[in-house]
């Protein structure tokens, strides 16, 4: 008997949500005169020793296939970046892997230590793919939701409390999207003792490292017992203004990287040729540029949260990224209401809190990686906007 078949689709694909983000990047796309706080990528033109090594290897012939893993070279590098940054100690040749990004990275990992039905804790508010991706791999995704009263940083108790015979890792991001939250080395440490004591790995999403602005930096691969049971993922989007060259990195131990690259070998091959010449140079020479960027980023979050604070949208200051989180609970309106709103009668883009995660609820996301005259206009409009509000209430 024939078989007549409803869909194509799987029932996984079918349930998977869209991205909160996309949408609300098409309406303003569409509109003139839109000032976008939405976009989570760097303002900066990627800078032009970087563009010009990828010229360079372009001109030179060198434009097949890399070894899986990434260049050998560009994987020496990284281990002397990690190691001379952030005190991190990796195997150029056994222990990094070169993605497509870092959400590619995030990909590998879970695909890679999932088996179907074990459990990933996922710190929310978070980046959208967190969630998606768990379940992409077989996993069930359970979220534990960061607070306003404590800075959106997750405590120990909240994490131990959802713990299971079925939890295989925590999923964690710092500095955060897309509070900007930045977890100090004695958090972390806490977090560590919890993953010792429950044999947990820890996923730990860096690639905001670098852009911190009033304490140093630690890694979570950095902290007592953590190197041999941390996925350290990273990659130059964010540190280097290089978004679409879509190139990132995953380090971790001997044994997991080496069934990772297993499962790379089979989705990716390898990442674009050119674009791993251009890190190179990145990592070689690209320090004081970075450097420049983030004191850019530590004047225009210290005017953003200021401004937010003071139109009454109370606002904490992130300690990392490029992501305020400010609170619009006193305007009466929901996070989708007020994004939508703002963007209908004042065009400004933002991002309504609630994409990633109900703890986001109440809050919208902006990004201040725009220029400052571009922030000061966005805050005019704002203003302008929640005055109109108080006004009809």
């Amino acid at each position: 008997m024939k078989t007549t078949r409803t869909t194509y689709i799987s029932k996984l694909a079918t349930d998977l949500k869209p991205s909160g983000i996309r949408r609300f990047f098409d309406l303003a796309a569409g509109m003139e005169g839109v000032i976008s706080l939405g976009v989570g990528e760097p303002d900066f033109v990627t800078p032009w020793n970087i563009r010009e090594a990828a010229i360079n290897s372009l001109e030179r012939g060198i434009t097949s296939y890399t070894p899986n893993a990434g260049l050998l070279e560009l994987r020496e590098e990284i281990a002397f970046y990690m190691n001379d940054q952030f005190q991190v100690d990796y195997s150029p040749k056994d222990e990094i892997i070169v993605t497509v990004g870092a959400s590619s990275a995030i990909d590998l990992a879970l695909r890679t230590i999932l088996d179907p039905g074990e459990e990933v804790i996922v710190v929310e508010p978070c980046f959208v793919s967190y969630v998606p991706m768990v379940e992409l791999a077989g996993g069930v995704a359970v979220q534990v939701q960061a607070t306003k009263e404590n800075d959106f940083k997750i405590q120990p108790s909240q994490l131990e409390e959802v713990i299971t015979s079925k939890t295989k890792a925590i999923l964690l991001c710092s500095p955060n999207n897309p509070t900007g939250t930045m977890l100090n080395k004695e958090e972390l440490e806490a977090i560590a003792s919890l993953a010792i004591e429950h044999d947990l790995l820890i996923i730990a999403d860096e690639i905001y490292a670098e852009l911190s602005y009033d304490e140093e930096y630690t890694s979570m691969a950095a902290i007592t017992g953590m190197r041999e049971r941390t996925i350290l993922i990273s990659g130059f989007s964010k540190s280097f203004a290089m978004t679409g060259w879509r190139l990132g990195f995953v380090c971790s131990p001997i044994e997991i990287s080496n069934a990772m690259l297993k499962v790379h070998q089979y989705a990716l091959m390898c990442a674009s040729t050119m674009s791993q010449y251009a890190a190179i140079e990145a990592l070689r020479n690209g320090r004081p540029e970075v450097d420049e960027m983030v004191k850019s980023y530590r004047r225009r979050r210290n005017y953003i949260v200021q401004s937010f604070n003071e139109i009454g949208l109370e606002c904490h200051e992130p300690g990392g990224a490029f992501y305020a989180f400010p609170s619009i609970q006193s305007t009466g309106l929901s996070s989708q209401a007020f994004a939508e709103q703002l963007l209908m009668k004042e065009g400004v883009a933002v991002v309504p809190g609630d994409v990633f995660g109900e703890s986001g609820e109440g809050h919208i996301r902006c990004s201040y990686a725009s220029s400052l005259d571009q922030l000061q206009e966005a805050v005019r409009r704002i203003k302008r906007f929640v005055d109109t509000l108080q006004e009809t209430r």
